[in-house]
C-alpha cells in the first residue's frame, strides 16, 4: 500500500474543483482498506472515502487527512439474478453488463457516473428506479468494530437519497462490495414521464437495452451524461434534492409562483407530504438554465446542475449555491438541501 502526499483532488471529481489531500491512498483489496483505516487512526488523521468523484464538492483548502480511494474490482454472477460487485467498479459499466444479459432492475439508472460503492451510500435513483429496490446486502469495513460486516437491506436504512451510510452513521462504514438481486428475463417497466415521452409508441414495456439507451440519451440532453469536452458536464450532477413539504403548503407555494395548485409539479411522499421539483422552484426564483455567476453557473440544459464554467473554485460554486437557496427561500419559504457531499 503506497501513501502519497499532497494529491490534487479536483481532477478526481466530475466538478473539477478543490484543493489537495494531505495524504492519499488507492485501495485495491479489503486488506488495503483495513490497513489504510488503521494508518489514519494511528496518526489521529481524519479519513475520507473517495469513489468515482461524481457527487462531490471538494473545498479549496483540500482535505487535511487521508483520502482513501476505493478501487476494489470484480463482478461475480451467483445465479438467480444475484450479482456481487466490487465497490470500485464503474456503475454504468455494471448497468451495461446487466441489461445486455437480460437482467431487469437497474436499466433506468444507466448513464449515472461514479462507482458501485457510492450507490448504496446515496441510495442512487433516477427515472422511477432506485438501488434500494435491488440491493440485497452491503459488505463494509466497520471502523467502530474494526472488522468487516454484512449489512442487509433493512440494516442499510434506505430512504430518498439517504441511508445508514450518509445519514444515520456517517463515517462509520467503508463499503467494499454490494450484492444486487436483479430479475432475469423480466421486461423493463417504463413509468417515468421523461422516459415515457421518449418512446412515441406509448407502450409501457420495452426491452432493457432500449430503455437504458433512452435514459442515456435523456441524460445527455440534460447535460447529465459525462461527455469529454462538454462544458455542461463539469458538474456534480443534481446539486439540490427535491424538497419534501406538507401538502398544506401547496396553496402558498402556488400563490408565490402565480399559478394554480394543480400546476405545481409534485409527487406523493410519505405521511401525506409531497415532493416538489427543485428545478421548478429554482427557475421561478429567477435562476434559469445558463445562469452565470462568474466562473460558476447553471447548466444550459439542466437547472439542477451547477457547473464549473472554467477555472472555478469551490468558493465560486458555494456562492452560487447560496444565491439560489436564498432566492428559493425568500420566494417560496422552501429550504433546498445540497445533494453532493462536501469535503474539506
Amino acid at each position: 500500500m503506497t501513501i502519497r502526499e499532497n494529491v490534487a483532488l479536483g481532477p478526481l471529481t466530475t466538478l473539477g474543483v478543490g484543493g489537495a489531500a494531505r495524504y492519499f491512498v488507492a485501495a485495491e483489496t479489503e486488506a488495503d482498506v483495513a490497513e489504510a483505516v488503521r494508518w489514519a487512526e494511528e496518526r489521529g488523521l481524519p479519513l475520507f472515502v473517495l469513489g468515482g468523484g461524481s457527487n462531490l464538492l471538494v473545498g479549496d483548502d483540500g482535505f487535511p487527512g487521508l483520502v482513501l480511494q476505493i478501487g476494489i474490482k470484480g463482478v461475480e454472477y451467483r445465479g438467480g439474478g444475484l450479482f456481487e460487485v466490487g465497490a470500485g467498479e464503474l456503475w454504468d459499466e455494471f448497468v451495461d453488463r446487466a441489461v445486455k444479459t437480460g437482467m431487469q432492475g437497474v436499466e433506468c439508472l444507466a448513464g449515472i457516473p461514479g462507482s458501485v460503492g457510492g450507490t448504496p451510500v446515496q441510495n442512487v435513483g433516477a427515472y422511477g428506479q432506485e438501488v434500494a429496490e435491488t440491493i440485497v446486502s452491503v459488505r463494509a469495513y466497520d471502523r467502530e468494530a474494526k472488522r468487516f460486516v454484512e449489512l442487509d437491506r433493512e440494516a442499510c436504512k434506505f430512504r430518498y437519497r439517504r441511508s445508514l451510510f450518509n445519514k444515520d452513521e456517517p463515517d462509520r462504514y467503508v463499503v467494499t462490495l454490494v450484492r444486487f438481486e436483479l430479475h432475469p428475463g423480466a421486461q423493463a417497466q417504463v413509468t417515468y414521464g421523461d422516459v415515457k415521452r421518449y418512446f412515441v409508441d406509448g407502450l409501457e414495456h420495452h426491452d432493457l437495452e432500449s430503455v437504458a439507451s433512452a435514459v442515456r440519451e435523456i441524460r445527455r440532453g440534460k447535460g447529465m451524461l459525462i461527455v469529454e469536452g462538454d462544458p455542461d458536464c463539469r458538474s456534480a450532477g443534481s446539486f439540490f434534492k427535491n424538497p419534501v413539504v406538507g401538502a398544506e403548503r401547496l396553496s402558498q407555494i402556488a400563490a408565490a409562483a402565480g399559478v394554480e395548485e394543480q400546476a405545481v409539479p409534485l409527487w406523493a411522499a410519505a405521511d401525506g407530504a409531497v415532493k416538489l421539483s427543485a428545478a421548478w422552484l429554482i427557475e421561478r426564483a429567477g435562476f434559469g438554465k445558463g445562469f452565470a455567476d462568474g466562473a460558476a453557473g447553471i447548466s444550459s440544459r439542466h437547472t439542477l446542475a451547477l457547473i464549473n464554467r472554467g477555472g472555478a473554485k469551490a468558493a465560486d460554486i458555494e456562492r452560487l449555491q447560496e444565491r439560489i437557496r436564498s432566492g428559493v427561500r425568500e420566494r417560496f419559504g422552501v429550504e433546498l438541501e445540497r445533494e453532493p457531499v462536501k469535503v474539506g
